[in-house]
């Protein structure tokens, strides 16, 4: 995974999502605009004091992208101590997910 962002699995997703702002890209390695997301999530990491960006790969955890109602990847979406607050389905630009992130606190 890339620095800042964290790799969320079914055993460590309660953890890491409980409290705090996190965005979570639900996404799979043959999805070409997963790809495509990930150098866009790369340049925010960081940018916005006091959340975290993570990746969850849909393949591996169906069962929390199911807990989501994820249907389509990629799927990005914004927790707010453990709760839905936005959710975007598609490749998202930078400024979008930094204004969406900023908006949650």
């Amino acid at each position: 995974m890339s620095a800042g962002i964290i790799e969320l699995t079914a055993n460590n997703f309660d953890d890491e999502t409980k409290t705090g702002i996190v965005l979570i890209d639900f996404w799979a390695p043959w999805c070409g605009p997963c790809r495509m997301q990930t150098p866009i999530l790369e340049q925010i990491a960081g940018k916005v004091e006091d959340t975290k960006i993570a990746k969850l790969n849909v393949d591996d955890a169906p069962t929390v992208a199911a807990k989501f109602n994820v249907m389509s990847i990629p799927t990005l979406l914004i927790l707010k101590d453990g709760e839905a607050v936005n959710q975007f389905v598609g490749v998202q630009q930078a400024d979008t997910l930094v204004a969406a992130l900023q908006a949650a606190k």
